[in-house]
Order: C-alpha cells, then structure tokens, then sequence
C-alpha cells in the first residue's frame, strides 16, 4: 500500500473554499467531506483536508494560527510546466485569491505562489528534468 498524506488546514466557511480550489480545477473525496470538513485531492494519495476552525481546534491544544497575520506551513506543489503554474495562480486570482510575490525564475526552476481565502500560501514550482542546476548557480 502506498502511503498518503493529509494535510490539514483551517479555513473559515468549507462551502467557500470548496467553490475557490474547484475554479483551480481541483476535485474533492466526497467519502471524507461534509458541512465541516472537505477532502481536496491534490494528487495521487494526496490530499488537503479543509476544516473549519472549531473542528480544527479539536486536534491540538496550541492555538491556530491566522494565516492571513502568520505563516505556519507553506504547501508546495510540483507542476508539470511553468504554463501549468502560471494558469494556476491566475485561476488563483481570478477566484479571490492573492499572489504574495512575483515569479521567480531560476533557470532550471521556475516559481510561483498563491494564497487562498483564509491566507495559506500554496507554492507551485517547476522543474527542468533536462537543467542542471549545477551549472545555474
């Protein structure tokens, strides 16, 4: 069996954030979703799950932090372009999202970033199989 990650979130309103990662072009697991809770499938064996904030709580003693005032956790996702990337953060902005720095483009990796409704910051980054980084620096 493969191993699979579940990343877990906070996020204000689940039907929100359902409606914003749909117009990105992502699915959900509707076996692991309800009003509280919704399974993003990122990728094969990879999922974010988007829980409100009380149900959240419910898994640590330690506060929650605001990820629009801190930064906790930064989800990288690799992208098989930098077209898919760039489509990506602009499907991002055009459905509410905010882009918290330019593209940064290094040769044999190419960058970017959106953040979501609640503030987490989701990396998008492609890798030339072909580069060498090596040589880039």
């Amino acid at each position: 069996m493969h191993k699979q990650i579940y990343v877990n979130l906070p996020v204000e309103n689940v039907e929100r954030s359902k409606v914003f990662f749909s117009a990105l072009g992502f699915d959900f697991e509707p076996r692991f979703s309800n009003d509280r809770a919704v399974s993003l499938i990122v990728g094969e064996n990879i999922y974010a799950m988007l829980l409100v904030k009380d149900m959240f709580q419910t898994f640590t003693a330690k506060p929650v932090a605001n990820a629009k005032e801190s930064t906790e956790v930064l989800v990288c996702l690799s992208c098989e372009s930098r077209a898919e990337v760039d489509s990506l953060v602009a499907k991002a902005l055009a459905a509410g999202g905010a882009a918290p720095r330019a593209p940064q483009d290094h040769g044999f990796m190419y960058g970017h970033a959106f953040e979501d409704l609640d503030g987490h910051i989701w990396e998008l980054v492609y890798m030339d199989p072909n580069a060498n980084p090596a040589a880039a620096g």
